[in-house]
């Protein structure tokens, strides 16, 4: 699934490509994939000739502003957004077309047809399911590390489990937070409220550095993630957990480790990371 450097990374390649762009109709060969509003000709008629102002991102959702409406998109496991000629053959796979003015469509791909549509008047996103209860943005002024420590302070899961749920922060899934807990040295298995202050000050920081380099390399290719102008993302050349299973640690030589924490398979150096 992509997780926010992918979502960030789609999203400003998308800024580069439909900003100002006109919506002339909508075609929808998945109906499911639309979850609000009921119908998909109320879906439809709600976006002819509203035009394409700026692309937000809340966590891992996109979020596409036009003057009246805000159309809040999950790419779930593989969803792809492309931009296209309208004369272009349109595959099987594409669920949802955005038909501009100019002549070019906005295509939405899914293998697994697991993405989600959400259309909002503009202002009330943020009111409404799915955007709701959803944490702070790691990117943000509001992530503290105060607030961190009280909310890992607060339970005794497992600090992996805290650092997926979307609740407590937005945005980092399975790859990320194996990064963050090896950089933080951090075992994915420990208690949550067994972190010192000191580890989670550094915690703090090393999950803001890992999605910083993260974005700057355009996200991790892992299965088939792309972005929206078909290039593929370049951090996982230098993942240091996620996926070396059996390889040696960058720091200590020894072999990664891989185990399951909550339902999540999750490598972690057993040097590096002690439980």
């Amino acid at each position: 699934m992509p997780e926010l450097p992918e979502v960030e990374t789609v999203r400003r390649t998308l800024e580069a490509l439909v900003i100002q762009k006109k919506i002339d109709h909508v075609s929808v060969f998945w109906p499911k994939m639309i979850k609000n509003p009921a119908e998909i000709e109320q879906f439809n008629d709600a976006l002819k000739g509203q035009s394409i102002h700026e692309i937000g991102r809340r966590g891992k959702f996109l979020i596409f502003y036009t003057e009246d409406y805000a159309l809040v998109s999950h790419l779930r496991m593989e969803g792809k957004y492309g931009l296209f000629p309208g004369q272009d053959p349109v595959d099987k796979h594409t669920h949802a077309i955005f038909h501009f003015t100019d002549g070019t469509e906005l295509r939405y791909k899914d293998v697994r047809k697991f993405g989600t549509f959400h259309l909002y008047k503009r202002g009330t996103e943020f009111a409404q399911a799915p955007l709701t209860d959803l944490g702070p943005e790691p990117f943000s002024q509001t992530f503290f590390v105060e607030e961190l420590a009280a909310k890992l302070s607060k339970t005794n899961r497992k600090v992996k489990t805290v650092l997926l749920d979307q609740r407590v922060l937005v945005g980092l899934g399975n790859i990320y937070v194996d990064e963050a807990l090896f950089r933080a040295g951090i075992h994915p298995e420990r208690i949550a409220n067994s972190l010192t202050d000191e580890e989670i000050v550094v915690l703090h920081r090393e999950i803001i550095n890992t999605l910083t380099e993260a974005v700057e390399k355009g996200g991790s290719t892992i299965r088939s993630y792309i972005n929206s102008q078909g290039q593929i993302g370049m951090f996982q050349l230098q993942l240091l957990a996620y996926g070396r299973k059996g390889e040696p640690c960058n720091t200590c030589g020894s072999p990664i480790e891989k185990t399951v924490v909550g339902g999540r398979g999750t490598h972690y150096c057993p040097n590096c990371q002690k439980l």
